[in-house]
């Protein structure tokens, strides 16, 4: 195996998105996504058994689309990685049975990976090396997590996440309520252009005094949903209408405000003065603005990983794969299964 620079195959399949991504080091060659959100959209949100299904019909074409991309054959891998958690359970399943299946079939060895951190490892491909520590600030319809990375691939600390929804269920809720389709964060972003952020104070959750003694760094914006709501009804019940640019800016404004407050604060606290953006919602452009300029304000250097690496790919799994290689780390043991709650802290399966 080449370890200075392996060549390795991401396999990323733990929500509604098929995702294979080939590196070469830190080298991004292919990153090929099928999505299956088309078919989500009529029920409002992602269905387990459907986003399984259509990982199982997507994969391999999927998998031999990449390798055409990154012109590359199987048997050229030193390595097969993959998402084993967190995730969607029966998801997760189709992505590591594949991945076994892959890795057997050419005699490779197979590293089985945390989704979570795989997301910062988006930040190794193709810029400056990554400098630890680092605060990671990871935001997707499934997770929303506030990450303390000493060394990627061995010291990874969960500084909080969230109590109830994460941020990008909070933005489908909010779209639903507002009549607007699914998925919610790139609906309410248009719908937002021309609205008054300041225009409704809707709350900032677990940010009061008492809230922060015990719950510094974790989200929680099921409240906020349920604020929203209630604004729109008793305008509605009042027969006045709804301003939706100012509801969805005020909305946004919110969550982008807890989420950004809560990192710089972490970085503060614990003198790193470095932030990593990731996950899906990074895709909101008010998230990236306010975010750019509070770090800038308090002298954090911010980086943010190109978009197409933000939501769930596999070339973020392919970059932690070939990071542990290159640490001299030891593949996976077969027997590894799917763990839909997989802690934060265990970076490799």
């Amino acid at each position: 195996m080449n370890r200075d620079a392996p060549l390795v195959l991401g396999i990323e399949t733990s929500c509604d998105e098929t995702g294979v991504g080939i590196v070469r080091g830190t080298d991004l060659l292919a990153n090929v996504i099928a999505s299956s959100m088309d078919e989500h959209a009529r029920y409002g949100g992602v269905v387990p058994e459907v986003a399984a299904r259509a990982h199982l019909e997507a994969l391999g074409p999927t998998i031999r689309a990449a390798l055409a991309e990154a012109s590359v054959d199987l048997g050229d891998l030193d390595a097969v990685a993959v998402t084993s958690g967190p995730g969607l359970a029966g998801a997760l399943m189709v992505g590591v049975g594949a991945a076994k299946a892959l890795a057997l079939s050419v005699g490779k060895p197979v590293y089985a990976v945390n989704h979570l951190v795989g997301h910062v490892g988006a930040d190794l491909l193709g810029g400056a090396p990554l400098e630890t520590p680092s605060i990671a600030l990871l935001v997707s319809g499934g997770h929303t997590s506030l990450l303390l990375v000493r060394d990627l691939d061995s010291d990874v600390e969960l500084l909080g996440e969230t109590i109830d929804d994460a941020a990008g269920e909070a933005f489908d809720k909010v779209a639903r309520l507002l009549g607007l389709p699914y998925p919610g964060g790139p609906e309410i972003d248009r719908a937002a252009v021309g609205g008054d952020p300041a225009a409704i104070r809707f709350p900032r959750g677990l940010t009061r005094p008492k809230d922060l003694e015990r719950h510094r760094y974790d989200f929680s914006f099921s409240g906020l949903k349920t604020a929203v709501a209630r604004w729109v009804e008793q305008r509605e019940a009042a027969g006045e209408p709804v301003p939706l640019a100012d509801v969805a800016a005020s909305f946004r404004e919110a969550v982008v405000d807890v989420l950004v407050s809560k990192a710089i604060a972490a970085c503060s606290d614990l003198g790193v003065p470095r932030l990593l953006l990731g996950g899906g919602v990074v895709a909101n452009r008010r998230l990236r603005e306010v975010a750019e300029g509070r770090a800038d304000a308090a002298g954090i250097a911010l980086r943010i990983p190109p978009l197409s690496l933000c939501t769930d790919n596999g070339a973020m799994i392919a970059a932690l794969g070939a990071r542990l290689i290159m640490a001299g780390h030891e593949p996976s043991e077969l027997g590894f299964g799917a763990d839909s709650t997989l802690p934060v802290t265990q970076i490799q399966t």
